[in-house]
């Protein structure tokens, strides 16, 4: 009674079935979850070997342009990232690439392979038409400076003539007014 146990008491409990079959279930679920890294281990790993195959690409562009950023993320989804709004991630079934594109309409598949020279050379087409995007912009801008600049000059000889134009007219209208005042007086 006053700390004593009985026989059935000193046995240890025998497992129940549901105890049983939470052990089984939490097994299952470390070896899922193993299977999951390790998915995304290979997933990572086809990035790597698709990063290493656009270093020639990136090599050639011109150390000026400074749009491309590429990394790995390693996050819920791997991707390889050209730049901020364009990026490579793997398919569901894990081996085929997906060349994707953000939008304000959304994303935009611009490729998919299973094989990595197709999408480097999907990637080395978006790299080349950003490149003459950024030139025709940087080219517009140029246009644009020089008309600026002789828009500037003009309003500065406009400027100067508005001036004389206003002076004069001030001028003419207070000798009207005192014209009229000459005038208007009573003798």
């Amino acid at each position: 009674m006053w700390g004593r146990r009985s026989r059935r008491e000193q046995h240890a409990p025998e497992p129940t079935a549901l105890k049983e079959a939470v052990r089984e279930a939490r097994i299952e679920a470390a070896e899922r979850s193993s299977v999951v890294v390790d998915l995304r281990d290979a997933e990572v790993a086809r990035l790597e070997l698709l990063n290493e195959a656009l270093d020639p690409i990136f090599d050639d562009v011109p150390s000026g342009v400074d749009l491309f950023d590429r990394g790995l993320s390693r996050g819920d989804v791997p991707r390889l990232w050209i730049d901020v709004v364009a990026h490579v991630e793997m398919g569901r079934d894990k081996r085929q690439y997906r060349f994707l594109q953000e939008t304000r309409y959304g994303r935009a598949v611009l490729g998919e392979s299973y094989e990595a020279p197709i999408i480097a050379q999907a990637v080395m087409r978006y790299v080349a038409s950003r490149i003459v995007e950024r030139e025709r912009a940087l080219a517009n801008d140029a246009r644009g400076q020089v008309t600026g600049e002789v828009l500037r000059s003009n309003r500065r000889r406009g400027g100067v003539w508005t001036a004389a134009i206003f002076l004069l007219g001030l001028v003419l209208g207070a000798a009207a007014l005192f014209v009229a005042a000459l005038l208007a007086r009573p003798v």
